[in-house]
């Protein structure tokens, strides 16, 4: 029967997909390589005369060989930085701002939710993700990658991408998989206190190959979105929109959790989500900073705007939070960084730094409208804001992204404010609603599929006494 349903749900998510290509017209192809710099040649006074002239042959058979990769130690340098700062943001990063805002019964098993999902997604990128993000699809090229990356098969030491020409595909290869990581990984926050753990696992992984995967290789991969001209530096809608969207759709179809709007659900330590917030903050310059895949001048200016973005966001959030609430809050804080840092991600290679203060300041008042009042108004239990900070803050960085996006600082992005471009606005608010659409119907099918096999919601005793105890068999002592 599993076997039945697996095939229906790849068959289910393929023709959707093919769905949208069909509205969305030509599919685009791979993007080529660009060339490598020629190594300077060396000049030498000839302390010989000249070679016979029946060398010429293998002279020739020489020149028509193929260069080496021109690998270039300063860039590669920073992507093993950028890479470990990735990881950081989920281990411990998300595992502490999580942890901090759950009930104390809960700390251990919403920790360990960030923790083995780390663990899985390494195998399954590792297996299959890769190749179906970053390989050529074929006939399906505009919808999904092919399976010639299966377990890194081709990968050699020398091996490079070509878009990262200039590092080893090694490393290209594990910087994707942290942020294949960190995805999932945010998804957690909206149901916590309620899933089982199998649950989870089956949820994650089957999430990452019909969803991530697909998303990942139209914005990256040479695929739908990217043949639209739809701009996301680094992943406000792979990652973000993405994650906020699943999270939503999660949240509505396990209901609320047990006592929510009548028992004290307030965190039981910020001090842990604090840090946890901190070490997003930090290891978020090698998600946007990184994501240049080089050490140059684009990288430091993703890194400035990043840095703006992210201060002007927090203010925004503390400050609509104490004209409304009369009080600003540590979590209002540390929840507007948050916003700042997902808005300004998909931009943070297009805009310049007055670009960053405006999407900084939208992010935090539009995801504190989002979390707060909007979601009191709805009904809905998303525990931990994942909708209202990364869904929201994710579409707001992508149109603005469109807004601002400067050609002086990146000659991909012609906007409306510097460029006269509204069409890219347009075009940004075409990638959101196909992601949205996309990832919440296809996270809607796969939560389905894995209720009716080993079911998705703990037991209600389970959920009162706590999933530390229950699921893991351990508790925090204070």
């Amino acid at each position: 029967m599993m076997n039945d349903i697996t095939k229906w749900l790849g068959r289910t998510i393929i023709a959707g997909a093919a769905a949208l290509v069909i509205f969305s017209g030509q599919a685009y192809g791979q993007a080529e390589a660009p060339p490598a710099e020629a190594p300077a040649a060396t000049e030498a006074a000839p302390s010989e005369p000249p070679a016979p002239a029946e060398t010429a042959p293998a002279e020739a058979a020489a020149a028509e060989a193929p260069a080496a990769p021109m690998l270039n130690s300063g860039d590669t340098a920073w992507m093993l930085t950028s890479t470990a700062l990735v990881l950081l943001m989920t281990i411990p990063g998300v595992a502490l701002f999580y942890g901090g805002m759950v009930r104390k019964k809960n700390v251990l098993a919403t920790m360990a939710q960030s923790f083995s999902v780390t663990a899985l997604i390494t195998v399954l990128w590792m297996a299959i993700g890769y190749s179906l993000v970053f390989t050529d699809g074929g006939s399906l090229q505009s919808v999904i990658g092919g399976l010639s990356y299966m377990f890194l098969a081709p990968m050699g030491l020398n091996s490079t991408h070509a878009l990262a020409a200039t590092i080893p595909e090694s490393v290209f290869m594990t910087f994707q998989m942290t942020f294949a990581i960190i995805t999932p990984a945010l998804i957690a926050g909206a149901f916590a206190d309620r899933m089982k753990f199998s649950a989870l696992l089956w949820f994650m992984g089957l999430w990452l190959i019909f969803v991530y995967a697909p998303i990942a290789h139209w914005v990256w991969g040479g695929g739908l979105l990217g043949s639209m001209g739809v701009l996301d530096y680094a992943g406000g809608t792979v990652v973000h929109l993405n994650a906020g969207t699943a999270g939503l759709v999660c949240a509505l179809v396990l209901g609320k959790r047990v006592g929510y709007g009548s028992e004290n659900m307030a965190p039981h330590n910020l001090v842990l989500s604090m840090i946890g917030a901190s070490l997003l903050w930090v290891g978020w310059f090698g998600f946007n900073a990184g994501s240049a895949v080089s050490a140059g001048a684009n990288a430091g200016m993703a890194m400035a705007v990043t840095q703006i973005a992210t201060g002007a966001a927090a203010l925004a959030w503390m400050f609509a939070e104490w004209i409304v609430a009369k009080k600003p809050s540590v979590l209002g804080m540390i929840s507007g960084a948050i916003a700042g840092l997902v808005a300004i991600t998909p931009a943070s290679g297009f805009v310049d730094p007055m670009g960053a203060l405006w999407i900084g300041i939208a992010a935090g008042v539009v995801c504190y409208l989002a979390s707060v009042p909007m979601k009191r108004a709805f009904g809905y239990d998303d525990a931990l804001d994942v909708w209202g900070v990364h869904g929201v803050g994710g579409a707001v960085g992508a149109v603005l992204t469109g807004v601002f996006a400067n050609s002086a600082i990146n000659s991909l992005g012609m906007g409306w404010v510097h460029d006269g471009n509204f069409g890219q606005v347009i075009t940004q608010i075409l990638g959101v609603l196909y992601t949205f659409v996309y990832c919440a119907i296809a996270t809607f099918i796969i939560l389905k599929v894995v209720d009716l096999t080993v079911g998705l919601r703990v037991k209600r005793d389970v959920e009162v006494e706590g999933l530390d105890i229950n699921l893991h068999g351990e508790t925090v002592h204070s």
